[in-house]
Formats: structure tokens, C-alpha cells, sequence
């Protein structure tokens, strides 16, 4: 057997392409013919039959195979048959005679004969009608000029357009049924006419013949019919096989009895049997291999020659360009293999599979495929071979799967998922927990792989091959609550943390039942079994964690990291279980932690998730919300009253404030604004303090930055939330006059702030006067609330500048500007996209400012400007912006874009004087912008006409508006702009490239009558 299989080509052999049909080698044999010398043997004619056990000589076709070449040595003429002109036609009498003939035996069977399948009148008619027509159609055939059928093999022979790959669900019935039809007929001629030499050469002949066809259809279609044929053929020589031996088994066994027990008469019904099918009886030794055996050899025979072709046919279709003709073959030769492994389970046809197995390394590439659809199929072949052999692939093979299970392509993620449970996840079992091992080897692999952030993805790739697993949160609490023991190994504090967060990931994946954001394209509607599968897991979590959770809290309630992720558990329990189960001290438990939790930890995202559990549990559907809110209530009076005494303290002692007096405003004001953020604080009145501590700051200049910070953000969620008591309520006039001097003062604050030495200040002020300015808008009295508009606002053009300013300092620097700007630090990869993604942050709240016409447009031209040189941070929010502006006025975007080139024009005009080199690379990079914005009017002239022609006629009178410093006599000095201006002339329709014309000859004589010309002038 060769090592390696013969290379793949991109197209069909050569010899496929430099010959003609009729000049291609012709392979001979039984199943082939040469038609000019002789024809094939039809039922009439008698020919003597092979010796059995010899397979008949098959030469095979060099267009098969590289490994069966035979030369173009003679002319091919077109495989149509010559049959006899002594084959009578069957007329209606010759049916009726058949019909009322008596069926032929059949083999018999447990003493009994059975009759023929076709014995049948329907059955038996169909069967010589297929044989008629087949006769008639070679008839026809053998008619046509063979130049005919050349150049329809030559015509559309790359089409793809036939039944067997036509989309829709009555062309996959139609292949289904073609390959029943395959089935079905040699299944009703298998005990007479598949033998009678006829039938099966004709067809073995004319699928042989289709199967070389340059025409992508013939050679489909006929590779198809060729391996069910076999696949047919298969089962009837399996048939065969299964009823001699049986036979011969039964004769022997009964032969071999001593003469006491013989059953004579069992013994002369297998010898009647076996007489009856013209078994030759040996008084020696019986050997049935008379009618059944030659039926036998007769079947092998064929199977022997179809098997040939069909294997040449598989190797040829292995080189095929077409996938679905390579895999046909692959997968009926292991149909064979699994249905006769006693004839096909041997080198001859292994090395078919072999040869396309033997590229592993090919194979496990395949899993990083471009192709989503051949990277899964590639993964579970990975798997079926693990399965099949565990050292069958290398650690490193196995690393190039393990790492996908993070894929964001959720059919991916999941192959390589059943692939690491396959691995690694599925034996290996604990003594004190079945699961206890595997999630420490899933605790390894996940530290291991060092993406810490995708616990999520992790865990949805892995939830349908590993469901019992993930869903054992006994295991998981017992290895995170026990003692260490000696001599016994316990998880390490990394361990630990990643242990949490899967559990919590765990938690999740079962209480939502869908992939985590960005994986999959959203919800679905869960079927009813789903449903139900949740609400169980749900239920089944509840119990579990409502006691376990507070000792979770109580052990590592000093780890904020740890305590982060414990605290996210609640927001998916059945809340109902606590009243229906009685389970209030474990509820008491549990705020008792988080309490505790709250007074020990001043971390945001830690403030931030008990924040959102007291929201969860104070929600008003569930009864044990009166509880939760009197500890709720509780906690807050004792942090606004500490609050209130350490501000008076830090005002008092302003400049000679310690670090203790600045802790506790800091730590006490950072646990009230994440509460606020949740919860509606405004009977406490933490804007007053707030506000004080910012006026404080901006006349004395000394305050925290990180103060300042949380007091904005503090005095930000209570005016939100008076908003919200006034929108949902009915405000009397007072209530509105005085959430207008709040929100009023506390703007003018942020505007200050805006000038604050200190970027994260600044930063914060900013953020917040965009978000207010887009809150308290002109959009608030939409919708039938025209009684808000005394809370509406309006930036000036003061704040309006100030604003601008502000994104231009900040916004659109360089990297090395940003570098100096951090004090020197030094940043890695992950804080510089940090920044990027604030720097983004910044830019899209002013756009959007823009786009709601709160900011007038023309501000945008210092925005656009950039869209070049900072396309690859800003350009999609720049584009973005382009377009919601120009839907909202078109003409008045056009003046804004040509305001923005014209800003870049005279800023190269400030930086190389009035004689510009037009070819350098600033005017070239003008230019390219000019052209960008020329694409985004789209193709539409009609639509965008007015805005074009505004365009130019503003460019036009920029052109000629300031006159040379040297003379009147001299070109303006923005002439040059023109050339800028042209790249909107495609957009122009004629009509207004008429108006142009005239615009521009009129600028042209006003400037010669202020030269003092009067001739030579347009």
C-alpha cells in the first residue's frame, strides 16, 4: 500500500482536457465495451460464464487514477451499446404470458419456500419494463452522432445547477428518493435478473462511463448511483453469505449427531433444501455450492468489478475538485466496511480512509479554518479520532483545539468544548466528591489559558458536553469552604478566585439559559422542555446557595475580588424560596454579610454589587421586601450621618485637613454614590453636602481630586433622581423652580470644573454636562410634557466653545502626547486601549450633542477635519455623526463639511505662506478628505442637488474672497482651493455645473473691476 495518497488537484487530470470524448482511453472488460468490435451480451445471447473465485480482468481508465494509467493508444468512440437486432421487443401478450406464468422458487428458508419478491404481478412488470426501456433507450442511443454527446459533455460543464444540488426541501427528496430507487431495484432483482449478465453490465457500464465526464452533473450524479449500486450490492452478497452458511451449519450439526439422536427427517429436509437449489450432495463432506453458491461467486463477481471501478472512481473522486463527489465515495466505502467487514474490511479499501486520515497535522489546521462550517466538522473528526486513540494526537495538537473553546463563533466553541471534556473533563474521578478532581483540572485549564475575562465563554462552550459537571455548585462549595488538612492538597488563592467566578458563570449560564454577550445573535424563545430544564436549575441553585452563600461572604469577605463576584449570586435566585421555605434567618444572614462587607471594602466594583443585591432584594413583587428595606434603610442613616460630621470637619480645617479627615469623607461619600446610583437617596439631601464640597474646591483649589470627583457624580444621581420623582408624579410649580436652581447651579459647577487642573476632574465635568445638557433638552417636553419646559436648557455659545475646546485638548492627541500627559508613567498595551476607549468616550458624548441639535452644527467642522488623520480611533463615530446630521439637515451639513476643509486650508496656508506647493503631501492629504466626503453624498444626485450646489457655491466664494497681500493684480491667495473643490464636481448634476460656471466667472470680474481691469476678465 503506498505511503501517501496521490497529491489533490484543483482540476480535473489532463487527459480529461487535452482529449476530445471520442479520443479518450476506453477501459476494457466485462463492464466495458468496445463498441466497434463487439457488444455487450444481452439476456438472449449465451456466453459462458467465469470460473469461479477470478474477478474478470479490468483494466482501469487512466482518467481514473495515476495509479492505473493507460495510455491514449487507440481512438474512443462514444460508449453507445450495438445490441442485437434479434432482441424482440416485449409486447402486452408477452406481459400477460409472464403474469400468469408461475413465480419462480425462491431459496428456501427454515424448510419452507419462500417465494420470489418479484413473484408478484405488480413487481414482476415493473422489473421487464425497466428492462425494455433500458433496451429501447440503448436502441436510440446508438443512433446518435457521438459528435452530439461530445459537445454536451463540453457544454456547462462547470455548472453547479442540477437536482443533486439544487436548495429546498423537494430537491432533497428527490435525492433521497433516487437513491431508494437504487436500493429498491436491485433489492426486487436480486434473486434472478441481476444475474442474467445483462442488466447490471448495461448499467455498471453507462454509470462507469458518466462517472469520467468533464460535466459536473454526470460525473455527480453517476458517482453517486455507482456507490449506492454497490451499497445495494453489498447487502444482497451479505444476504447471500448469511443463508449459505447458515444452511451449511445447520446440515452439518445435524449430519454430526450420532445415529441415536439423528433427526432423519430434519436431515433429508436440509438435503431436500439443498437439492432443490441444485446442491451437489458429497456422502463425504456436503457442500452446498451448486445454484446458492454460484449466486454467490456470481455476486462476488460483480461486487469484485463494481468494487474495482468504484474504488478507481473513489480514488479519482479523492482528486475530485468538488467536495460532496470526494465525500460520496469516502462514505459508502465505510458503509461497506460496517456492513460486510468479513470482504471490505481489509488493506485494500482501509487505505482509502487512510489516505485521507493521514494528514493529521493538515486535519488539526482545519480547526482554525476561515470557514466556520469546516472548522466544527474539522473539530469533530479531531474528536472522533481521540475517541479512537488517545495518544493518536500530541499535547501541542491538542493545545491548537483547547484554546477555541474561547472562539466567539458559538458552533466552534462548542465542538472544542466536547473535545476538552473528551480530553480531559470525562475520567479521572474524586474520592470525596464524583467531580471533585475534574473541577480542579477545569480550575488548572482556565488559569492556564490566561484569559481570565471569558470565565463566560469558558463555561457556555463546555455546558452541553458537561452539564452534570457545571452544575455540581455542591462540589464547587465544598472545595471553596474546606479546611486545609495536612497532607491533603487545597486550592491556592488563585485557585480560589477562579473557582469563584466559574461558579458564578455557572450560575448564570443555568438561571438565563443563553450565551453570554457576544456569542450568539441574541435571546431565543426557549422550548417548552428548556423552560421547564431552567426553572429547575433555577430552583435547585436557590436552595443551595441560600445557605451556602453567607458562608462564602463570612470566609472571604476580606478579598474584594472574591466578595465581587459571591455578591452577583443573588440576582439570580427564586427570591419566592426564602417565605416559601421559611428561610428568613438565612436571609438575615446574608444582609448581615453584606453589611459587614460594605463597612470593610471602599472598592467601586464591590460598593457597586451590594449595591445592586439590596436592589434585588427590595424589589416590591416578593414579600420579603419590608425586611431588607428596614436594614437597607438602617445602613444608610448611619453612612449620611457620618457623612454629614466628617464634611463639617474637612470644611472646617480646609487647608490643615489630614489624611484621616480625607479618608472619611472619601471612603463614606464613595459607599453613598454607589448606593445612589441604585437606590433613591433624595430624602437624605446629598446634593447640599456634595455641593458644598465642590464650591469648597473650586474657591480654594485644594480639594481631592478623587473627592471631587465622587461628588459630581454624587450631585449627578440625585438630580436624576428628583427628575424621576417629578416625571412620574404631579410637580407643582415649586418643586420645577426648584429643580431648575439645582440643576442650574450645579452646571455652572461642572463648567468651572472644566478648567480644573486635575484630568480626571475635568474629565468627569465634562461627561456629566454633556449627559445633563442631553437630558434636560429640548426632547423633555416631547411627548406630552410640555409642563418640563421650565427644566429646559440651553448651552450658550460660551459653554458651547468651552466644550469644543475641551474635546480638541483632549480628544485628538497623539500617543506621545498622552504618554507625557500620564506624568511620565509607563503604559502597557492594556492602558493604552483603556485610554483609547475614554478618548472614544469623550468624543461620542459631544457628537451626540450634535447630532440632537443641542450644539450647533458648524462646531462639527473641527471634528470632521479629523476624520483622516484619526480614522482609525474616531472614524466610525465620525462617519456616524456625518450621517445623522445630514439626515437632519442636509444643506447645512454641506456648509459644515466645506467649512471644515476650508479650517484646513487656511491652517497650511498659516503654516507655509501663500505659495503652496500643491503637490505636497498636506495639500494631497486635504484633497483625500475632500474626496471621502464626496462619497458619502452617495449615488443619488437628485436627492443630494441642493446640498452639492450650496456646497460649491460656498467653496467658490472662498476661493475668491481675500485678495493678495501683494496686489489686487495678483490671484487670491485661496485660489488653490479650487483644487480641493473639484473633487465634488462628480456629484454635480449639468444643470448646476452651469450655475457654478457662472458663479465662479462672476467672482472672476468682480475681482478684475477691483484690480482696476476691464478687459481680459471672463
Amino acid at each position: 500500500m503506498p505511503d501517501t495518497p496521490p497529491p489533490v488537484p484543483q482540476r480535473p487530470p489532463e487527459i480529461f482536457i487535452n482529449y476530445p470524448l471520442n479520443l479518450q482511453p476506453s477501459p476494457v472488460g466485462r463492464y466495458h465495451w468496445d463498441f466497434g468490435n463487439s457488444s455487450p451480451s444481452s439476456p438472449n445471447t449465451p456466453r459462458a460464464r467465469r470460473r469461479r473465485g477470478s474477478p474478470p480482468e479490468l483494466p482501469l481508465s487512466a482518467s481514473q487514477n495515476s495509479l492505473c494509467p493507460l495510455p491514449p493508444s487507440r481512438r474512443r468512440q462514444f460508449p453507445a451499446p450495438q445490441l442485437q437486432s434479434a432482441a424482440a421487443q416485449t409486447t402486452a401478450k408477452d406481459l400477460q404470458t409472464r403474469a400468469a406464468a408461475p413465480a419462480a422458487p425462491g431459496p428456501v428458508i427454515g424448510g419452507e419456500r419462500r417465494e420470489q419478491p418479484i413473484g408478484s404481478r405488480g413487481n414482476q412488470e415493473v422489473v421487464i419494463a425497466v428492462r425494455d426501456t433500458m433496451q429501447q433507450l440503448g436502441a436510440q442511443v446508438s443512433k446518435v452522432d457521438p459528435a452530439v454527446f461530445y459537445w454536451l459533455d463540453r457544454c456547462g460543464k462547470d455548472s453547479g445547477d442540477y437536482p443533486l444540488t439544487m436548495p429546498g426541501p423537494m430537491w432533497k427528496k428527490f435525492r433521497y428518493n433516487f437513491c431508494e430507487f437504487i436500493a429498491v431495484l436491485i433489492r426486487q432483482c436480486q434473486y434472478s435478473i441481476i444475474y442474467d449478465e445483462y442488466m447490471m453490465d448495461t448499467v455498471i457500464s453507462l454509470l462507469t462511463g458518466l462517472s469520467d465526464s468533464q460535466v459536473r452533473a454526470f460525473r455527480h450524479t453517476s458517482t453517486l448511483a455507482a456507490m449506492k449500486l454497490m451499497t445495494a450490492l453489498v447487502n444482497v452478497a451479505l444476504n447471500l453469505s448469511i443463508h449459505q452458511d447458515n444452511t451449511q451449519r445447520q446440515y452439518e450439526a445435524e449430519r454430526n449427531k450420532i445415529a441415536g439422536k439423528r433427526a432423519n427427517e430434519k436431515l433429508e429436509l436440509l438435503l431436500q433444501r439443498g437439492r432443490s437449489l441444485d446442491m451437489p450432495v458429497n456422502l463425504n463432506h456436503v457442500c452446498f455450492s451448486s445454484q446458492l453458491q454460484e449466486n454467490q461467486d456470481e455476486i462476488e463477481n460483480m461486487m469484485n468489478s463494481i468494487s474495482r471501478v468504484s474504488l478507481c472512481i473513489a480514488t479519482g473522486k479523492q482528486l475530485d475538485a468538488i467536495a460532496e463527489i470526494r465525500a460520496i465515495c469516502i462514505e459508502e466505502i465505510g458503509v461497506w466496511m460496517k456492513m460486510y467487514s468479513d470482504a471490505f474490511l481489509n488493506d485494500s479499501y482501509l487505505k482509502y480512509v487512510g489516505w485521507t486520515l493521514h494528514d493529521r497535522d493538515r486535519i488539526v489546521s482545519m480547526t482554525l479554518d476561515k470557514e466556520y462550517d469546516v472548522a466544527v466538522e474539522a473539530i469533530r473528526l479531531v474528536t472522533l479520532i481521540l475517541q479512537g486513540s488517545e495518544d493518536a494526537l500530541s499535547n501541542e495538537d491538542c493545545e491548537n483545539v483547547y484554546h477555541l473553546v474561547y472562539s466567539a463563533h458559538r458552533p466552534v466553541a462548542v465542538a472544542a468544548g466536547e473535545f476538552l471534556h473528551r480530553k480531559g473533563l470525562a475520567k479521572r474521578r474524586g474520592r470525596s466528591s464524583p467531580n471533585g478532581n475534574l473541577i480542579r483540572m477545569l480550575v488548572l485549564f482556565f488559569l492556564e489559558s490566561e484569559l481570565h475575562e471569558h470565565a463566560a465563554y469558558l463555561v457556555d462552550s463546555l455546558w452541553e458536553s458537561s452539564q452534570e459537571l457545571l452544575k455540581d455548585w455542591e462540589c464547587m462549595t465544598e472545595l471553596l469552604l474546606e479546611e486545609p488538612v495536612q497532607g491533603e492538597e487545597v486550592l491556592s488563592d488563585r485557585q480560589e478566585s477562579a473557582l469563584i467566578e466559574l461558579t458564578v458563570c455557572t450560575i448564570r449560564q443555568a438561571a438565563e439559559a443563553h450565551p453570554p454577550v457576544g456569542r450568539g445573535t441574541g435571546k431565543r424563545v426557549l422550548t417548552a422542555k428548556e423552560r421547564k430544564t431552567q426553572i429547575d436549575d433555577k430552583n435547585k441553585l436557590t436552595e443551595h446557595f441560600i445557605m451556602a452563600l453567607p458562608m462564602l461572604l463570612s470566609k472571604y469577605q476580606a478579598d474584594s475580588e472574591k466578595v465581587a463576584n459571591l455578591l452577583q449570586i443573588p440576582q439570580f435566585f427564586d427570591l419566592d424560596v426564602y417565605s416559601a421555605g421559611r428561610m428568613e434567618k438565612h436571609l438575615d444572614a446574608l444582609l448581615k454579610q453584606i453589611r459587614l462587607v460594605v463597612e470593610k471594602h471602599i472598592e467601586t466594583d464591590v460598593l457597586e454589587a451590594c449595591s445592586k443585591t439590596y436592589s434585588i432584594l427590595c424589589s416590591e413583587e416578593y414579600t420579603i421586601m419590608n425586611r431588607v428595606d428596614i436594614a437597607r434603610s438602617q445602613l444608610i442613616d448611619e453612612m449620611t450621618d457620618r457623612f454629614a460630621h466628617s464634611v463639617e470637619d474637612l470644611l472646617q480645617e480646609a487647608e490643615e485637613a489630614d489624611d484621616d479627615d480625607i479618608y472619611n469623607v472619601l471612603s463614606t461619600l464613595k459607599r453613598l454614590t454607589a448606593f445612589h446610583n441604585a437606590h433613591d437617596l433624595t430624602r437624605w439631601d446629598l446634593f447640599g453636602n456634595c455641593y458644598r464640597l465642590l464650591k469648597a474646591g473650586i474657591e480654594q483649589g485644594s480639594m481631592p481630586e478623587q473627592i471631587a470627583v465622587q461628588a459630581l457624580q454624587c450631585s449627578h444621581y440625585s438630580i436624576l433622581w428628583q427628575l424621576v420623582k417629578i416625571t412620574e408624579g404631579a410637580p407643582t410649580k415649586d418643586d420645577l423652580v426648584a429643580l431648575r436652581r439645582v440643576v442650574k447651579s450645579f452646571l455652572a459647577v461642572c463648567q468651572q470644573c472644566l478648567s480644573n487642573v486635575n484630568t480626571p476632574v475635568k474629565e468627569q465635568a465634562f461627561m456629566l454636562l454633556c449627559d445633563l445638557l442631553m437630558i434636560f433638552s429640548h426632547q423633555l417636553v416631547s411627548g406630552g410634557r410640555e409642563g418640563l419646559q421650565p427644566l429646559v436648557f440651553n448651552p450658550d455659545s460660551t459653554l458651547q466653545n468651552e466644550l469644543l475646546n475641551f474635546v480638541l485638548d483632549h480628544v485628538f492627541i497623539d500617543q506621545d502626547d498622552e504618554s507625557q500627559s500620564m506624568e511620565g508613567d509607563e503604559e502597557d498595551e492594556a492602558n493604552k486601549i483603556e485610554a483609547l476607549h475614554k478618548r472614544r468616550n469623550l468624543l461620542a458624548a459631544f457628537c451626540k450633542l450634535i447630532i440632537y441639535d443641542i450644539v450647533d452644527m458648524p462646531a462639527a467642522a473641527d471634528i470632521f477635519k479629523h476624520y483622516m488623520k484619526y480614522y482609525n480611533d474616531y472614524g466610525d463615530i465620525i462617519k456616524e455623526t456625518l450621517s445623522k446630521t445630514r439626515q437632519t439637515d442636509k444643506i447645512l451639513c454641506a456648509k459644515t463639511l466645506i467649512l471644515s476643509l476650508q479650517q484646513l486650508f487656511n491652517e497650511l496656508l498659516q503654516d507655509q505662506g501663500p505659495n503652496l506647493d500643491r503637490t505636497s503631501s498636506h495639500v494631497s492629504g486635504i484633497k483625500e478628505l475632500a474626496r471621502r466626503f464626496a462619497l458619502t453624498f452617495g449615488l443619488d444626485q437628485i436627492k443630494t442637488r441642493e446640498a452639492v450646489a450650496t456646497l460649491h457655491k460656498d467653496g467658490i466664494e472662498f476661493a475668491f474672497k481675500y485678495q493678495n497681500q501683494r496686489g489686487p493684480e495678483f490671484p487670491p491667495i485661496n485660489l488653490a482651493f479650487l483644487e480641493v473643490l473639484s473633487e465634488f464636481s462628480s456629484k454635480l448634476i449639468r444643470q448646476d455645473k452651469r450655475l457654478s460656471t457662472r458663479t465662479w466667472r462672476s467672482s472672476c470680474r468682480s475681482r478684475c473691476r477691483s484690480a482696476g481691469r476691464t478687459s481680459g476678465c471672463l
